[in-house]
Parts: C-alpha cells; structure tokens; sequence
C-alpha cells in the first residue's frame, strides 16, 4: 500500500470527522439530541463536549488538559514518520490501514484541543446557545486558549436502555444499566476500529511481505549435493 494511499485514507477520516463536529458545534445547543433515523430509536446525535480524551473520559485541570494536547501532537508527529517508514516496507495491507486508522483518530481529536478554543464560541449550557464559528474574525473571541480546546462528541448508540443487573451481581445488583452509554465521535471510532483490527489479526498483519521482508543471499559459489544433503 503506496504512501500516499494512507494519506488519502487519513485525508478523508479528517474530513469526515471534522465536517460533522463543525455542523454539530454550530448547530446544536450542549446537550440537544436527534435520531440519525427515525426508524433506529438507539441510533442519534447528541451533543456534548469533554476535555479531550476518548470516549468522555478526562485528565484534569488546565494543566492535564494541556499536557495531554502536548502528548497528543508528539504522538501524531511520530506517527506521521512510522507511516513513512512502514509505506517503505511490504508490510501487510491490513496492519497499514490500522495504523491509519489510529493516526487519522489522533489527528481529528488534535485538531480540536489545538484550535477549538479559538475558533469558536463557548456553547452555553444555561442559555443553549448555538456557538458562532469566528474564522472571519481571526480566530479571536473563542472560549478559550490555544491548546485547551474541547473535542465535540455527539454520535451516541444507546441499543439496551432501562435495562437493571440482576439482584445477585455484586456491587450492581439491581442498579440501570444502559449499553452502550458513552458519547463519541468519528474520531474515535477509527482509533477504536484500528485498535480492535490488531488485536484480533495481529498474528496476521505482523507478517511482513516481499522480498525486503525475507532476503535472499546470493553467491557464485557451487554446491554440492553432499552439502546439500547435510
């Protein structure tokens, strides 16, 4: 798989990613909910904003959230070099398309901590405003600093709802349950979807193909069929 077929990959996931974040950001108060389907009750957009790790989960303070855009941006520029050097090798087609898939996740979920803040206005939760996007004002005006953005969730598969553990489960019995609970974004799913695809092929993909994978020494020198058979 040419290098540049990665990229397009990787080009096309940002695309996507942020195309439906912008929408979402400027059209949609904090916490407001569609169906994607009105045929699919469990299938919706619903949106929220977290501090910039998967899936919810967060780091806190200015200064985790801080930290993690920092390791955020080191991460992508390692990966932009590892999917060079990979694209120089056979490896297998599958463990690339991975890997892009990993990159392209890290990079859509960057772009938001980095330019967020500036790019655009706070969503409310008290006056459920629509956030104005502030390109034509030189990304001033923003929520906050550079580097401190919030990433935009919104895809959210709620298949089992009002749903309770049984009595005997430890810790959980008879409490809700609710699957499947967190709110995320296309980000993240290509990271998830890369992740799951190695783990489950990595015997796989880990096989390296061509010739630069198994070389071949040759030699003018003759052998003989005792050697040979020794």
């Amino acid at each position: 798989m040419k290098l540049k077929h990665l990229f397009l990959t990787t080009f096309l996931i940002l695309m996507a990613d942020q195309a439906l974040k912008v929408y979402v950001k400027t059209h949609f108060h904090l916490g407001e909910e569609h169906l994607l389907f009105s045929s699919i009750p469990w299938m919706r957009l619903h949106f929220i904003e977290n501090e910039g790790m998967a899936y919810g989960w967060k780091l806190g303070g200015d200064w985790g959230k801080l930290a993690l855009t920092l390791f955020r941006l080191a991460a992508v520029v390692a990966g932009t070099i590892y999917l060079v050097r990979i694209s120089q090798k056979r490896y297998h087609t599958g463990f690339m398309v991975c890997a892009t898939l990993i990159y392209a996740g890290a990079i859509g979920n960057l772009i938001d901590s980095l330019c967020y803040g500036v790019a655009f206005e706070g969503s409310d939760p008290f006056s459920l405003n629509r956030a104005r996007l502030f390109l034509q004002e030189g990304f001033g005006g923003g929520y906050a600093s550079w580097l401190h953005g919030k990433v935009v969730d919104m895809l959210y598969f709620p298949i089992i709802t009002d749903a309770r553990y049984p009595d005997w489960v430890p810790f959980w019995g008879g409490e809700s349950f609710e699957f499947f609970r967190p709110v995320f974004n296309i980000a993240d799913a290509s990271i998830t979807t890369g992740v799951i695809l190695l783990l489950v092929f990595q015997e796989r993909f880990m096989k390296e193909l061509g010739p630069e994978a198994h070389p071949t020494v040759e030699t003018n020198s003759r052998v003989s069929d005792e050697a040979q058979v020794s």
